[in-house]
């Protein structure tokens, strides 16, 4: 893995340069999880907003919900779940890909033809996750945010502009900043072990769901513990 890994920042800045599937990589693994990631992201959002209300009723502390609602969304749970939710859909299907390919050895052919398969192959679907990850993230946090919004007015009345005022009124810089960056790590990571898994996949039809299902266990496992060591260093830090 570690081998893979430093090939990947040596490749990275070795022309030619795979721009249009780079374009494709991002289009498949951004826009295609579009749905997935609003459905969830609505759902958090909801939810977390209906069942932290009886709580803060009780306190008088209804008006801090929004805030609540914003701040757990945005710091950890929107990253957290929008990566695993990416995890089992981008990582799975990069596994099953490549090792598909790799069975049927195409990427042997690719080597044949002097293309070179890990530069076509992997450097452009590493880039796409690590850059479309923090983009998904973004929008489950507006989704999200939404949904609380549906939420409140289940119980209560508010206008939209009132709703966001009380979000913003309690987010600072050093809520978003942390949340963001962590996000890039976890999208490099998620398309690092599907590629990894994939590329490596033994000769057999059974490898390649072997490598798929291993790829989604590694990099869900993998963004645990890289939220973990982000909450360390943040707090730490800040």
């Amino acid at each position: 893995m570690a081998l893979f890994t430093g090939r990947f920042f040596k490749e990275i800045f070795k022309p030619p340069f795979q721009i249009n599937e780079f374009l494709r990589q991002c289009y498949a693994t951004g826009y295609k999880s579009l749905p997935l990631v609003t459905i969830t992201g609505f759902i958090m959002g909801l939810v977390l907003t209906i069942q932290s209300r009886p709580t803060m009723a009780k306190f008088g502390a209804e008006s801090w919900l929004p805030g609540m609602v914003s701040l757990s969304l945005i710091r950890e749970i929107a990253p957290v779940i929008t990566a695993l939710i990416c995890a089992g859909k981008i990582a799975s299907g990069i596994g099953a890909e490549l090792g598909s390919m790799k069975v049927t050895e195409q990427i042997d052919a690719m080597e044949v033809s002097a293309v070179n398969p890990y530069k076509y192959l992997v450097v452009t679907r590493i880039l796409a996750t690590t850059l479309m990850i923090p983009i998904l993230v973004i929008y489950a946090d507006l989704v999200g945010i939404y949904g609380g919004y549906i939420g409140y007015n289940i119980h209560s009345d508010i206008s939209l502009y009132g709703y966001f005022a009380g979000v913003m009124e309690h987010l600072e810089f050093l809520d978003i900043l942390p949340a963001i960056i962590k996000t890039f790590f976890f999208g490099f990571f998620i398309g690092l072990i599907g590629c990894y898994k994939g590329f490596n996949a033994a000769n057999g039809t059974a490898s390649v769901g072997i490598a798929a299902n291993s790829a989604v266990v590694t990099a869900s496992l993998s963004i645990f513990i890289l939220d973990m060591l982000a909450v360390q260093i943040t707090d730490f830090l800040f």
